[in-house]
């Protein structure tokens, strides 16, 4: 799929990061894109650098999430491209013991679930009716291809940190959906990958305290520094691009490995 004007795409988590990244990118080709976020301010501002629309929308609140479909669609048209980089860190063992006082504690229920929520049931809804909405138009040519669906996982998905299993867990959910959500989708010419990145140079990064964030680069391999958001797009290009590139994972990470701690 070539990346033109002709061509519409949504991106959740499109105000900043990683999604502005991939926006930016997608818009300097042409496409016209939607973003989808919370934080209207910034998401009007990018949608306006860039040409494109803006929805405020929750991403794991199934009426929000139409609402926002409806409202973008009715601008740009139905979508070929659904790129899902909206989430949420957080960091909480899976019990815990205070070293002052001997205290014991469980993981914090409501925490656990609000990030799957929003990383893993956000990215499914998003894809879910994204694809529904592919499948209403007429297939390209000369594969048949309707569209695709690239959702972010993280490196965490595969060696998550101590304090990140509800993260770990709403990633690793992201990349086992790849293979079969492409299975579902294979007959409606409709692709579907996933990107694991590593550190990048994010909202969530820049505002770490700068010893923990240069412990964090001494793990990165060659190029030894952070990535940066417009190197993610690229990796969301090349997946539009490959038309023979389905049900895969990319890490994009330089060569890291994140450490227990």
């Amino acid at each position: 799929m070539k990346l033109n004007s002709t061509l519409s795409a949504i991106v959740t988590g499109g105000a900043s990061g990683l999604g502005e990244g991939t926006a930016r990118m997608l818009a300097s080709h042409g496409v016209k894109v939607g973003i989808f976020d919370m934080n209207e301010d910034r998401g009007q501002s990018v949608a306006k650098d860039i040409g494109g629309v803006f929805a405020k929308v929750n991403v794991s609140d199934n009426a929000s999430v139409d609402a926002g479909f409806a409202a973008v669609r009715a601008e740009i048209g139905q979508e070929r491209i659904m790129v899902n980089c909206a989430g949420i860190g957080g960091g909480i063992k899976t019990a815990s013991r205070k070293r002052d006082t001997g205290e014991i504690s469980a993981h914090d229920p409501e925490a656990f679930i609000r990030i799957i929520n929003i990383n893993l049931i956000g990215s499914f809804l998003c894809a879910s009716k994204s694809a529904a909405g592919m499948m209403t138009l007429d297939p390209t040519q000369p594969d048949g291809e309707r569209g695709v669906v690239i959702n972010t996982a993280s490196v965490a998905a595969q060696d998550g940190q101590i304090g990140q299993v509800a993260y770990a867990a709403s990633k690793g959910g992201i990349l086992s959906m790849a293979l079969p959500m492409a299975r579902d989708l294979a007959r409606e010419g409709i692709r579907v990958n996933t990107i694991l990145p590593g550190f990048y140079e994010t909202p969530i990064y820049q505002q770490m305290n700068p010893e923990v964030k240069e412990n964090l680069r001494a793990h990165v391999q060659f190029p030894n520094r952070f990535g940066q958001p417009e190197e993610f797009g690229e990796v969301v290009r090349f997946m539009c691009e490959h038309g023979y590139i389905n049900g895969e994972y990319i890490r994009t990470d330089a060569g890291a490995r994140m450490p227990p701690r």
